[in-house]
Protein backbone atom coordinates (compact mmCIF):
# COMPACT_ATOMS: atom_id res chain seq x y z
CA UNK A 1 0.00 0.00 0.00
CA UNK A 2 1.30 3.39 -1.21
CA UNK A 3 2.12 6.78 1.28
CA UNK A 4 -1.55 7.67 -0.36
CA UNK A 5 -3.75 5.06 0.10
CA UNK A 6 -2.19 4.55 3.45
CA UNK A 7 -3.38 8.31 4.40
CA UNK A 8 -6.67 7.80 2.98
CA UNK A 9 -7.44 5.07 4.89
CA UNK A 10 -6.21 6.41 8.08
CA UNK A 11 -7.39 9.80 8.25
CA UNK A 12 -11.05 9.89 9.19
CA UNK A 13 -13.55 12.35 7.52
CA UNK A 14 -15.39 14.44 9.93
CA UNK A 15 -18.54 12.43 11.26
CA UNK A 16 -22.17 13.88 10.12
CA UNK A 17 -23.18 14.48 14.20
CA UNK A 18 -20.07 15.95 14.89
CA UNK A 19 -20.64 18.47 11.71
CA UNK A 20 -23.98 19.41 12.54
CA UNK A 21 -23.14 19.96 15.90
CA UNK A 22 -20.23 22.25 14.73
CA UNK A 23 -22.87 23.97 12.46
CA UNK A 24 -25.36 24.22 15.19
CA UNK A 25 -22.45 25.67 18.47
CA UNK A 26 -21.74 28.78 15.48
CA UNK A 27 -25.43 29.44 15.02
CA UNK A 28 -27.15 33.01 16.13
CA UNK A 29 -29.67 30.58 17.50
CA UNK A 30 -27.35 28.52 19.71
CA UNK A 31 -25.51 31.51 21.38
CA UNK A 32 -28.74 33.14 21.97
CA UNK A 33 -29.66 29.77 23.83
CA UNK A 34 -26.21 30.39 25.61
CA UNK A 35 -27.14 33.36 26.82
CA UNK A 36 -30.28 32.58 28.49
CA UNK A 37 -29.05 31.05 32.06
CA UNK A 38 -27.23 33.64 32.99
CA UNK A 39 -29.67 35.81 32.31
CA UNK A 40 -32.09 34.06 33.85
CA UNK A 41 -29.70 33.67 37.08
CA UNK A 42 -29.65 37.62 36.62
CA UNK A 43 -33.06 38.31 36.55
CA UNK A 44 -34.10 36.23 39.03
CA UNK A 45 -31.40 37.32 41.93
CA UNK A 46 -32.13 41.00 41.12
CA UNK A 47 -35.74 39.85 42.33
CA UNK A 48 -34.62 38.20 45.29
CA UNK A 49 -32.60 41.38 46.73
CA UNK A 50 -35.67 43.62 45.50
CA UNK A 51 -37.88 41.45 47.87
CA UNK A 52 -35.18 41.43 50.56
CA UNK A 53 -35.47 45.86 49.83
CA UNK A 54 -38.77 45.74 50.32
CA UNK A 55 -39.08 43.83 53.77
CA UNK A 56 -36.58 46.42 54.82
CA UNK A 57 -38.65 49.55 53.89
CA UNK A 58 -41.26 47.90 55.74
CA UNK A 59 -39.35 47.06 59.58
CA UNK A 60 -36.30 49.23 59.20
CA UNK A 61 -36.31 51.18 62.54
CA UNK A 62 -36.85 54.47 62.20
CA UNK A 63 -34.50 55.43 65.05
CA UNK A 64 -31.57 55.04 62.46
CA UNK A 65 -30.05 57.92 61.25
CA UNK A 66 -30.80 59.41 57.65
CA UNK A 67 -26.86 58.64 56.64
CA UNK A 68 -27.26 54.62 57.99
CA UNK A 69 -30.96 54.40 56.80
CA UNK A 70 -29.44 55.61 53.21
CA UNK A 71 -26.52 53.34 53.39
CA UNK A 72 -28.77 50.71 54.13
CA UNK A 73 -30.94 51.18 51.23
CA UNK A 74 -27.45 52.15 48.72
CA UNK A 75 -25.72 48.42 49.76
CA UNK A 76 -29.52 46.61 48.61
CA UNK A 77 -29.75 48.48 45.53
CA UNK A 78 -26.20 47.63 44.26
CA UNK A 79 -26.21 44.13 43.52
CA UNK A 80 -29.51 44.37 41.58
CA UNK A 81 -28.34 47.25 39.29
CA UNK A 82 -24.74 45.14 38.98
CA UNK A 83 -27.22 42.00 37.58
CA UNK A 84 -29.21 43.76 35.80
CA UNK A 85 -26.08 46.25 33.64
CA UNK A 86 -24.71 42.60 33.84
CA UNK A 87 -27.67 41.02 32.11
CA UNK A 88 -28.15 43.80 29.80
CA UNK A 89 -24.42 43.41 28.49
CA UNK A 90 -25.06 39.79 27.61
CA UNK A 91 -27.92 40.22 25.58
CA UNK A 92 -25.83 43.10 23.36
CA UNK A 93 -22.55 40.83 22.91
CA UNK A 94 -21.04 39.72 19.25
CA UNK A 95 -20.68 36.36 18.65
CA UNK A 96 -17.66 34.73 19.83
CA UNK A 97 -14.30 34.34 17.29
CA UNK A 98 -13.10 31.48 19.57
CA UNK A 99 -14.20 29.62 22.57
CA UNK A 100 -12.12 27.11 25.17
CA UNK A 101 -12.48 23.47 25.07
CA UNK A 102 -13.84 21.09 27.69
CA UNK A 103 -15.64 20.75 30.69
CA UNK A 104 -13.21 22.41 33.26
CA UNK A 105 -13.16 26.15 31.48
CA UNK A 106 -16.62 26.44 31.67
CA UNK A 107 -17.43 25.06 35.06
CA UNK A 108 -14.48 27.19 36.39
CA UNK A 109 -16.49 30.06 34.53
CA UNK A 110 -19.72 29.47 35.98
CA UNK A 111 -18.83 28.66 39.70
CA UNK A 112 -16.79 31.98 39.47
CA UNK A 113 -19.25 34.22 38.26
CA UNK A 114 -22.10 32.80 40.20
CA UNK A 115 -20.85 31.09 43.63
CA UNK A 116 -21.26 34.03 44.96
CA UNK A 117 -24.48 35.16 44.24
CA UNK A 118 -26.00 32.73 46.64
CA UNK A 119 -24.80 35.00 49.16
CA UNK A 120 -28.66 36.53 49.58
CA UNK A 121 -29.73 32.96 49.98
CA UNK A 122 -28.03 32.84 53.33
CA UNK A 123 -28.80 34.58 56.67
CA UNK A 124 -28.23 38.46 56.54
CA UNK A 125 -26.14 39.83 59.59
CA UNK A 126 -26.90 42.31 61.76
CA UNK A 127 -23.75 44.68 61.42
CA UNK A 128 -22.79 48.01 63.71
CA UNK A 129 -22.85 51.44 62.25
CA UNK A 130 -18.93 51.47 61.27
CA UNK A 131 -19.65 47.55 60.07
CA UNK A 132 -22.73 48.79 58.15
CA UNK A 133 -20.99 51.41 56.45
CA UNK A 134 -17.67 49.70 55.38
CA UNK A 135 -19.55 46.80 53.42
CA UNK A 136 -21.63 49.27 51.75
CA UNK A 137 -19.07 51.61 50.56
CA UNK A 138 -16.85 48.54 49.23
CA UNK A 139 -20.21 46.60 47.45
CA UNK A 140 -20.55 49.92 46.07
CA UNK A 141 -17.00 50.90 44.96
CA UNK A 142 -17.20 46.94 43.25
CA UNK A 143 -20.41 47.53 41.56
CA UNK A 144 -19.42 50.92 40.55
CA UNK A 145 -16.23 49.84 39.02
CA UNK A 146 -17.73 46.46 37.52
CA UNK A 147 -20.17 48.49 36.09
CA UNK A 148 -17.75 51.17 34.03
CA UNK A 149 -16.02 48.01 32.94
CA UNK A 150 -19.03 46.21 31.10
CA UNK A 151 -19.70 49.38 29.35
CA UNK A 152 -16.28 49.37 27.90
CA UNK A 153 -16.13 46.03 27.25
CA UNK A 154 -19.51 46.37 25.84
CA UNK A 155 -20.40 43.54 23.34
CA UNK A 156 -17.05 41.86 23.63
CA UNK A 157 -18.30 40.89 27.63
CA UNK A 158 -18.36 36.45 28.68
CA UNK A 159 -18.87 35.15 31.36
CA UNK A 160 -17.17 31.92 29.72
CA UNK A 161 -13.43 31.74 28.42
CA UNK A 162 -14.09 32.85 25.03
CA UNK A 163 -12.42 35.71 22.66
CA UNK A 164 -14.18 38.44 21.03
CA UNK A 165 -12.46 41.27 20.49
CA UNK A 166 -8.96 42.57 22.61
CA UNK A 167 -9.38 45.28 25.03
CA UNK A 168 -6.55 46.89 26.25
CA UNK A 169 -7.84 50.66 26.79
CA UNK A 170 -9.23 52.37 29.90
CA UNK A 171 -8.98 50.19 33.02
CA UNK A 172 -7.56 47.04 30.76
CA UNK A 173 -4.52 49.34 30.84
CA UNK A 174 -3.76 49.08 34.82
CA UNK A 175 -4.88 45.19 35.05
CA UNK A 176 -5.50 42.63 32.92
CA UNK A 177 -8.61 41.63 34.77
CA UNK A 178 -10.09 44.76 36.16
CA UNK A 179 -13.54 43.10 36.33
CA UNK A 180 -12.32 40.17 38.83
CA UNK A 181 -10.66 42.78 40.72
CA UNK A 182 -14.31 44.65 41.05
CA UNK A 183 -15.94 41.56 41.83
CA UNK A 184 -13.44 40.94 44.57
CA UNK A 185 -14.09 44.27 46.30
CA UNK A 186 -17.47 43.90 46.04
CA UNK A 187 -17.38 40.32 47.30
CA UNK A 188 -15.35 41.35 50.56
CA UNK A 189 -18.72 43.72 51.28
CA UNK A 190 -21.17 41.51 50.68
CA UNK A 191 -19.65 38.80 52.66
CA UNK A 192 -19.70 40.80 55.84
CA UNK A 193 -23.13 41.41 55.40
CA UNK A 194 -23.87 37.29 55.64
CA UNK A 195 -20.52 36.31 57.40
CA UNK A 196 -20.70 32.68 58.59
CA UNK A 197 -18.35 29.69 58.09
CA UNK A 198 -20.15 28.87 55.35
CA UNK A 199 -19.38 31.90 53.21
CA UNK A 200 -15.98 31.88 54.07
CA UNK A 201 -16.07 28.62 52.53
CA UNK A 202 -17.76 29.94 49.13
CA UNK A 203 -15.31 32.98 49.19
CA UNK A 204 -12.37 30.54 49.02
CA UNK A 205 -13.84 28.24 46.26
CA UNK A 206 -14.61 31.59 44.95
CA UNK A 207 -11.33 32.81 44.69
CA UNK A 208 -9.99 29.49 43.48
CA UNK A 209 -12.48 29.32 40.77
CA UNK A 210 -11.50 33.23 39.36
CA UNK A 211 -7.67 32.18 39.39
CA UNK A 212 -8.15 29.35 37.22
CA UNK A 213 -10.70 31.24 34.92
CA UNK A 214 -8.72 33.92 34.74
CA UNK A 215 -5.50 31.49 33.03
CA UNK A 216 -7.89 30.03 31.08
CA UNK A 217 -8.99 33.07 29.59
CA UNK A 218 -5.67 33.98 29.19
CA UNK A 219 -4.40 30.92 27.18
CA UNK A 220 -7.18 31.34 24.79
CA UNK A 221 -6.81 35.32 24.03
CA UNK A 222 -3.01 34.27 23.71
CA UNK A 223 -3.82 32.22 20.65
CA UNK A 224 -6.78 34.29 19.28
CA UNK A 225 -4.38 37.32 19.48
CA UNK A 226 -1.34 37.06 18.90
CA UNK A 227 -0.85 40.76 20.71
CA UNK A 228 -1.86 39.77 23.43
CA UNK A 229 1.52 38.15 25.04
CA UNK A 230 3.36 41.58 24.58
CA UNK A 231 0.21 43.22 26.57
CA UNK A 232 0.23 40.38 29.22
CA UNK A 233 3.86 40.99 29.60
CA UNK A 234 3.42 44.35 30.51
CA UNK A 235 0.70 44.68 32.08
CA UNK A 236 -0.41 43.53 35.97
CA UNK A 237 -2.89 40.40 36.33
CA UNK A 238 -5.35 42.04 38.86
CA UNK A 239 -3.21 44.28 41.12
CA UNK A 240 -0.79 46.61 39.75
CA UNK A 241 2.76 46.28 40.79
CA UNK A 242 2.48 43.00 43.35
CA UNK A 243 0.05 40.77 41.03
Amino acid sequence: MGTRDFERHTTMPPSVPGIVLTRLQQSPAYDLVMRLPILIWSVGLALVVAIDLDKYLQVADPALSRIVYTLNIAMRLAMPAYLIILAATVLVRTPPIRKARGAEPRLSALFGSFLMTTLVLFPRRDLSPVAGCMSTVLVLIGDLIATVVLIQLRGSFSAMAEARQLTTSGAYRLVRHPLYLAEEVATIGAVMQFLSIWTVVLVIAQIGCQIRRMTNEEVLLMDAFPEYLNYKQQTARIIPGLY
